[in-house]
């Protein structure tokens, strides 16, 4: 098994990382579920504009 294989890159992160969000971005969502929101990650950056929908699906299509 290779680093890459063990290593789940949280969706945040990966974002963050690729420039399709920013820091500030990131934590503001992180910070809505920790305070109770039950949406996913995505969900959340989508539903307040953070992240276009295709930016995200090719996001998750890649690390599938």
């Amino acid at each position: 098994m290779s680093d890459r294989d063990s290593f789940q890159e949280r969706i945040g992160d990966g974002l963050v990382r690729i420039g399709a969000i920013t820091q500030v971005q990131c934590d503001h969502v992180l910070q809505l579920q920790k305070a109770g929101d039950k949406r996913l990650f995505g969900e959340i950056a989508l539903a307040l504009g953070y992240v276009d929908f295709q930016s995200l699906m090719n996001y998750l299509n890649k690390k599938a």
